[in-house]
């Protein structure tokens, strides 16, 4: 280590170790530190309650964001269960539709075909 960095390692600790004595200086006055302790309770209750209050706050945030969001979730999946069925009630119709038609067709032809071997048929007798 430089000599440097050792200064300023060794300043560092002697302003910690000032900082915690002038602390429990007062922390442990006679009446002053009765004091001090009773304001530093004071503001560690004061604390603890605001840390309470501001998890509520959060927590309710939370929860009402959770509601929405499961809300718009459901909101979602209905609209598109709705569409899916519709376009596959659509594609059934289609498919039977286009199925009807064929088959018209195909017994159509097939009874040309048939009055057709019927005529070839008499033809050759």
């Amino acid at each position: 280590m430089s000599k440097k960095s050792n200064s300023a390692a060794i300043l560092a600790a002697l302003l910690a170790g000032a900082a915690t004595g002038v602390v429990l200086g007062l922390l442990y006055a006679p009446e002053e530190g009765k004091e001090t302790r009773k304001k530093i309770r004071n503001k560690a209750n004061d604390l603890k309650d605001k840390a309470v209050d501001e998890y509520s706050k959060t927590s309710e945030k939370v929860r009402d964001t959770y509601s929405e969001v499961s809300s718009n979730v459901k909101d979602k999946y209905q609209s598109l269960s709705s569409q899916f069925k519709e376009t596959a009630q659509n594609v059934a119709a289609t498919v039977k539709d286009s199925y009807d038609k064929y088959k018209d067709q195909i017994v159509s032809k097939t009874s040309d075909v048939v009055k057709d071997v019927e005529t070839e048929l008499d033809g050759l007798k």
